[in-house]
């Protein structure tokens, strides 16, 4: 078993169990280059909000989208988008990666600006 599939069967039982809660999630997804986070509906099937390290103002603030400080700027972003979103607990899903660096900033900087999770 190779080491992405790995990751796929973590990120599923985390799904899994988020599903059971019925709550809204926050999905963290990470690449080399780039650090994204949705805010996902209870039902799974629609994306109340967005954020990642592509989009324009974010690029003109942060030198590279791979590490920790990008990963910080998301976090408070997407805590504010969920705020006007009226949404302010969620479940965190950290896609099957370790909660350290970069997936560890996002979270902290979410929960810094008023999402509880």
């Amino acid at each position: 078993m190779d080491k992405n599939t790995r990751r796929l069967r973590r990120a599923r039982k985390t799904r899994v169990r988020i599903a059971d809660q019925g709550a809204v999630r926050l999905c963290v997804h990470r690449t080399n280059g780039h650090i994204y986070a949705q805010i996902i509906d209870a039902s799974g099937s629609r994306v109340l909000t967005s954020a990642s390290t592509l989009e324009k103002d974010v690029r003109g603030q942060v030198r590279s989208g791979g590490n920790i400080e990008a990963a910080k700027l998301i976090g408070q972003r997407i805590a504010e988008k969920a705020r006007q979103a009226g949404v302010t607990q969620v479940a965190f899903d950290r896609g099957g990666c370790a909660y350290h660096g970069r997936v560890k900033a996002l979270a902290e900087a979410a929960r810094e600006h008023g999402l509880t999770f």
